[in-house]
């Protein structure tokens, strides 16, 4: 069920005839759902460079050490979760009216701004600036909605508070020495991520909306997908004789076959009666979106050490593409289980999808080997998992009302 704020404030009708802004509310099918809206989709684009910002920051080496991989997960909440606050707020409180553009467009400001400094963390106060400007623009959205009814201002009361208290820690980081910010930051960013938990109680009894939110989780998780081709494609070279060729068509059956897999789940919208609050939902596809993003920039060195004639695959290489496929496997099944108990069946290609994937990545050092192994066997896990997802929607299909 949509909830239009109406009452809000607003910019005054003379300013917003002004400069062409006249309040519209988002588009609806025909069905009554709500879609994304040309603001929310032209806000993802920052997020693009952003990722693409921050799996650099793992370079070209083949063996990334552990605390480069670490900062990349730690910089991909950090981008991942910016985003999903204006999300969550558009699923609740969505007209596309001035002010709110305005506003928006403030944030991806901050969103650039946090693009810019990913490169530099911890030296550069770019990236805390930039998102203290993004969620600053958030708390002041949901202070506007705060007085639209006893609903928004419940909602409202636990983000104010929980996100409240992180921006000012981040705030504060930004006169600390430059050792100590990281500290300060996990720190906001633990507060931040607990608060919808805390808060459970009261933000479930205003559930999000059951199309919008996973569309939108959708679409950035298509836009990780995205991030991990481009790893893939840069990683081949220029005029790529007929080997490299087939190397990268192998490579790119693993992404192709996490796309389809993950496309027929929120196709089938399993888990879309029971998403309430939407916290399991959203932030399952935290670690499978940065494992997506791992999983590109894996493929990548992969593709690089077959076209430099390597015969070994360094072990820190394999570990972290056989991690980020483990977890992606162990996420699609999580997602599942917000729908129903998975049956001994879906357990079981699970089972075979973490198996496999760990036999061969620990076992096999050979590129082109391990690339073809790999590519079947998550090829026929996605084949597996499509055929129970797809009888599993058709079951649960209804007539709607």
């Amino acid at each position: 069920m949509r909830r239009v704020r109406s009452q809000a404030p607003r910019l005054p009708r003379w300013l917003a005839g002004r400069v062409g802004l006249p309040d519209q509310t988002p588009g609806a099918d025909e069905a009554g759902h709500r879609h994304a809206t040309w603001l929310e989709l032209f806000l993802d684009l920052i997020f693009v460079y952003a990722l693409a910002a921050v799996v650099a920051r793992l370079g070209n080496e083949p063996s990334p050490s552990p605390r480069a991989v670490l900062a990349v997960i730690g910089l991909f909440v950090v981008i991942q979760w910016a985003w999903i606050g204006q999300v969550y707020y558009d699923t609740r409180f969505d007209p596309d009216d001035a002010l709110h553009r305005v506003l928006v467009l403030v944030a991806l400001v901050g969103a650039g701004a946090m693009t810019l400094g990913v490169d530099e963390v911890p030296e550069s106060v770019l990236l805390p600036i930039g998102y203290l400007i993004v969620r600053g623009v958030l708390l002041l959205l949901y202070l506007r909605a705060r007085p639209t009814s006893p609903s928004a201002r419940m909602v409202t009361t636990v983000y104010l508070i929980g996100f409240g208290s992180g921006w000012l820690i981040w705030l504060v980081s930004l006169i600390v020495p430059t050792e100590l910010r990281p500290v300060l930051w996990i720190v906001a960013m633990v507060i931040e991520l607990a608060t919808p938990w805390v808060g459970v109680r009261w933000l479930n009894r205003w559930p999000v909306d059951n199309r919008h939110l996973p569309e939108r989780i959708g679409q950035f998780t298509i836009i990780v997908l995205g991030s991990a081709l481009a790893s893939l494609l840069f990683a081949v070279p220029d005029h790529p004789p007929p080997h490299m060729i087939l190397t990268a068509a192998l490579a790119f059956l693993i992404p192709a076959a996490v796309w389809w897999v993950y496309t027929t789940s929120v196709t089938t919208r399993l888990a879309q009666r029971r998403l309430r609050g939407g916290q399991a939902y959203s932030y399952l596809h935290i670690p499978l979106g940065g494992a997506l993003l791992l999983l590109g920039w894996s493929l990548g060195q992969v593709v690089r050490l077959v076209d430099a004639n390597a015969t070994h695959l360094p072990l820190e290489l394999r570990l972290l593409l056989g991690a980020s496929m483990v977890i992606w496997t162990l996420c699609g099944l999580a997602l599942y289980w917000l729908w129903t108990r998975p049956s001994g069946a879906r357990l079981a290609i699970a089972v075979y999808g973490v198996v496999s994937v760990s036999l061969i990545t620990t076992t096999v050092h050979q590129p082109r080997l391990m690339l073809s192994l790999l590519s079947l066997a998550v090829v026929g896990y996605a084949v597996l998992v499509s055929r129970r997802l797809a009888k599993a929607g058709q079951a649960n299909q209804t007539p709607e009302g």
